[in-house]
């Protein structure tokens, strides 16, 4: 199959994409609106940057009516935002929050989940989630407008939280113990079930 991208129907372009780019991490993001309104949604079209400065990005496609998402609108007022990883435990709730809400509608109350302080930012983190990420607003690129419209946000990670239950012997998160979930195509995530070691670099 040969795809001419500039003669594809932009829905049509997003299914090629979200079933061959697969597994994606999921960052929920958690924000807070101006009116003080808890927003939770979740985003798999996610990575780290890099450890130095320490970032990662997250990239909220704006709405169908050509409006940014709150998650972009909360995040471009306070400049903060927490990303909160998603074990395989929460996946009930996290796909409740993919809902579309009125801004005045928190996430976490639909979802009857807790929340747990941040100790840097003043957006809270999701309390049962085994790693959190609390980040300052680095930059924001809007790479489209309308409907669909790509946005990159990158944010600056200036606290982190780890269970100490899921830490390995060295100190380290443990794969196993986290027992993330991954987005694939449509309604199908995965878990990490089978891992394999290359060993050493020659």
């Amino acid at each position: 199959m040969e795809l001419d991208i500039s003669s594809l129907h932009p829905t049509k372009l997003y299914h090629h994409l979200i079933r061959t780019i697969v597994p994606r991490p999921i960052a929920w993001v958690s924000t807070v609106s101006s009116a003080g309104v808890l927003n939770l949604a979740p985003f798999s079209f996610f990575c780290g940057v890099g450890s130095r400065p320490p970032t990662l990005l997250f990239c909220p496609a704006n709405r169908r009516d050509g409006t940014p998402k709150d998650s972009l609108a909360n995040t471009l007022t306070r400049q903060e935002f927490v990303v909160n990883m998603v074990p395989y435990s929460l996946t009930q709730q996290m796909q409740l929050t993919a809902s579309e809400l009125p801004p005045e509608d928190s996430e976490f109350e639909l979802a009857h989940l807790e929340t747990a302080a941040s100790v840097v930012v003043s957006v809270p983190r999701v309390r049962l989630s085994p790693v959190s990420f609390e980040c300052r607003l680095l930059q924001h690129l809007p790479l489209g407008d309308g409907p669909g419209g790509a946005n990159i946000v990158i944010g600056r990670i200036v606290h982190m939280h780890i269970d100490d239950a899921v830490l390995n012997s060295d100190g380290f998160a443990d794969p196993e113990l986290l027992d993330l979930v991954g987005r694939l195509g449509g309604t199908l995530y995965c878990r990490i079930r089978d891992r394999f070691d290359l060993g050493e670099r020659p």
